[in-house]
């Protein structure tokens, strides 16, 4: 039998959170702090909330106390099962970590691996349309997670959205790092992750110029290399595509909370010569800005109704973190989100010359995404403002990645754009202006990407060339290494 039900202790229970949530948030909101400490309170203020709600105790969930009982207790005994699994794994799990493979479930694209440093791997994917455009698309993923979140289950693929548009696709599949890549710093990502991977790209192609696409800090590493390569006076991409990119970073939303002076420079002490900042580190911290969603829900869910977790790909994908070498990650903090360096021409350097953004004279598409927690949409608008050539902006529905996975083929969600040649200053003007269209951002890209993609010509018959040999099938190896 169901407990009694006692509606009006239900409902004083909740009442009690939320005027006490209601309370904490005015006191902070009298405190006379800056607005950096401000958005610290606030942040913790947020954590206490999330974690003291009601649902997440076993005395004041009825819900679980009803599950208990109809089950005998089973449900408790699950759930005991269900927390001990991940204290082993050290992090909430959010979806059945052992129901994909990475090659057999997700990352199933058919391609060849053409190429392989001591940082990439790089993927050619193989043409699924007789004729392709002559101009390549090189992909430069997040290296701070897997690549294929852009190649998830068939269904979900933006890289197979790309093949069958009839571009000839290579994507950089970044190595997790180990200990004999803890030296590694911001230049090695350009040079080994974007440099080489265009040599290679025009190489095999044939091709003098390509198309490039960077998915938030692969697009930041992305935009720098070809800064720098502009500085030299090479220009060897024809249009630029940004995701969910930064180079403004003047608003970097909740994760800020992480970054000051003190923290970035306690960072360098440890890590600026060498060493590795943990993937379940930056996995826990990106879930801390939404701890409801990304924690809390889940750890009710399973501890307190004793169900495991549904597969779902992406939140799979979320949860396959990567390592970062020390000098890197502590020359990204300073240099981007402490100082904003990016964005003042000649301030910053990168393979040895100065980086002006305004010299990336090419076509760019930038999107941002309206719920974007991690790049907020107007930071990625004031982003488009400093390349030097036209740009198209748009701005997708949802996060930072939902809004990105949004295949065209189910018409969901929309997206705006604006129709007008130059960017309004402002990105409220920008936003009043803009046309909202149904459906996915996919198909508004595809039509930029095909003016692009150069005459058709056809299809490879195979992948690399003599200088690059095809090494292993796609995925590789280098995307199956998970965090220990």
């Amino acid at each position: 039998m169901n407990p009694a039900p006692n509606p009006a202790l239900d409902d004083w229970i909740t009442a009690s959170h939320k005027a006490a949530a209601e309370a904490l948030q005015a006191h902070l909101a009298r405190l006379p702090v800056a607005a950096a400490e401000r958005a610290r309170l606030d942040f913790a203020a947020q954590q206490w909330v999330a974690a003291t709600a009601p649902s997440n105790f076993l005395a004041t969930n009825r819900a679980a106390i009803a599950r208990a009982i109809e089950t005998g207790g089973r449900s408790l005994a699950d759930g005991m099962r269900l927390l001990i699994g991940d204290v082993a794994r050290g992090h909430v799990a959010n979806t059945d970590e052992e129901a994909f493979v990475v090659g057999r479930d997700l990352a199933i694209t058919p391609g060849e691996v053409v190429l392989r440093n001591e940082l990439i791997e790089l993927i050619q994917y193989a043409p699924t349309t007789p004729r392709v455009g002559a101009r390549p698309l090189l992909i430069v993923p997040p290296c701070i997670n897997k690549f294929y979140i852009l190649d998830l289950t068939p269904d979900n693929s933006f890289v197979r959205y790309c093949v069958a548009a009839g571009h000839t696709v290579f994507m950089v599949s970044w190595r997790n790092p180990g200990a004999g890549q803890a030296h590694l710093g911001w230049d090695d990502y350009l040079q080994m992750g974007v440099v080489d991977a265009i040599a290679a790209v025009r190489s095999i192609r044939r091709s003098p110029t390509i198309n490039a696409l960077g998915f938030c800090v692969g697009g930041t590493i992305l935009a720098s290399a070809l800064a720098a390569l502009a500085a030299r006076g090479e220009e060897p991409v024809a249009s630029l595509t940004l995701l969910a990119t930064l180079l403004d970073f003047s608003d970097v939303g909740g994760i800020g909370v992480y970054i000051d002076a003190g923290a970035v420079a306690q960072r360098e002490a440890l890590l600026a010569h060498g060493g590795l900042v943990g993937g379940r580190e930056l996995m826990a911290a990106f879930a801390s800005l939404r701890p409801r969603d990304l924690i809390w829900n889940s750890a009710t869910e399973s501890y307190l109704m004793g169900r495991a977790p549904r597969p779902f790909d992406l939140l799979y994908w979320n949860a396959d973190s990567t390592n970062l070498p020390g000098p890197m990650y502590c020359h990204y903090l300073r240099s981007m989100y402490l100082e904003n360096r990016l964005r003042e021409p000649g301030r910053m350097n990168a393979l040895g010359e100065p980086v002006d953004l305004r010299r990336l004279k090419m076509p760019a598409y930038v999107l941002a995404t309206s719920e974007d927690h991690i790049v907020p949409w107007r930071s990625a608008y004031a982003s488009a403002h400093l390349v030097g050539g036209p740009v198209r902006f748009a701005l997708g529905a949802s996060g930072h990645i939902a809004g990105i996975v949004n295949p065209a083929h189910r018409k969901r969600r929309s997206f705006r754009a604006f129709a007008g040649r130059r960017l309004p200053a402002s990105a409220d003007d920008w936003f009043a202006a803009a046309d909202e269209m149904p459906g996915s951002w996919w198909d508004d890209w595809a039509r930029f990407g095909d003016a692009h993609r150069g005459r058709l010509v056809a299809a490879p018959r195979a992948a690399g060339n003599a200088r690059y040999r095809p090494l292993c099938p796609a995925p590789g190896e280098y995307v199956k290494v998970r965090v220990s």
